[in-house]
């Protein structure tokens, strides 16, 4: 597999949140979240360089006192894709990995999976991963995101709808409280390599309908004709949407 090509890690924190302003300066064990991140990021193998992608002075700031890189981006990108697409363009790399600002604990295995595809095949454009969901109540939570691929990983289509839908054995297995470890479908996890060009090419687009509906801004590649090749992790990642969460993601690094 070549390996050549330099790979950036940016990883998009602003302060502004509904739920959780401030979010990334989160105290997790002493250090913000967004050090979390970064120090997670470091562990990748294949990636060559990080940067935290932010339009506040104060994220801006806590990123250099633990000798972070930072850059200042625009405080009008809508997504943390666009913020990602302005410090892409100013760097002199070939690939891009989207790396959430608030999983701290993101395995640094599942990093450098999300970049092999693009390392071995020149004309894939973008790649994400996947999780086997196992539970029912997953399938059919509206905020767990769902990924259907075609038999070469490729996505067919992310919905938050539970998809696929097993006529035959869901209705009465939902409200059954039989426990079934069978692979139900699947759960995106919600990280991206881009190659670069098409990251430039992909901050253009227009939003796409089904993105407008689904609320799913991988949707508007899918719609655009692009494909995205999905990989396989069996190693989760806890999300922080609400101040309750880091209670939860102490816990995991204590134990």
């Amino acid at each position: 597999m070549p390996t050549n090509g330099k790979v950036l890690a940016v990883i998009p924190a602003r302060w502004a949140s509904s739920r959780f302003p401030g979010k990334p300066l989160a105290e997790i064990l002493g250090k913000p979240m967004v050090q979390w991140v970064f120090e997670q990021a470091q562990k990748a193998s294949l990636v060559s360089e990080i940067v935290v992608a932010t339009d506040d002075q104060r994220i801006f700031d806590a990123v250099r006192a633990f000798e972070g890189k930072a850059v200042m981006t625009s405080p009008d990108h809508q997504s943390g894709t666009d913020r990602s697409a302005e410090v892409a363009k100013n760097s002199e790399c070939d690939i891009v990995v989207n790396i959430q600002g608030d999983e701290p604990l993101m395995p640094p295995e599942n990093i450098d999976l999300v970049i092999k595809p693009l390392l071995s095949s020149p004309d894939l454009p973008v790649s994400t991963l996947m999780i086997a969901i196992r539970s029912l109540d997953e399938m059919f939570n509206p905020n767990i995101c769902k990924v259907v691929v075609d038999d070469k990983g490729r996505a067919l289509y992310f919905t938050r709808a539970p998809v696929p839908y097993d006529r035959d054995s869901w209705p009465d297995a939902i409200h059954s409280t039989n426990i079934n470890t069978d692979i139900k479908g699947y759960k995106h996890i919600g990280m991206y390599a881009y190659r670069k060009s098409f990251l430039m090419q992909f901050s253009e687009l227009k939003t796409s309908h089904l993105e407008n509906l689904e609320k799913l801004e991988q949707l508007r590649i899918l719609e655009n004709g692009y494909s995205i090749q999905v990989m396989e992790t069996d190693q989760n990642s806890v999300g922080v949407d609400r101040p309750e969460d880091l209670t939860e993601v102490a816990q995991l690094i204590n134990n």
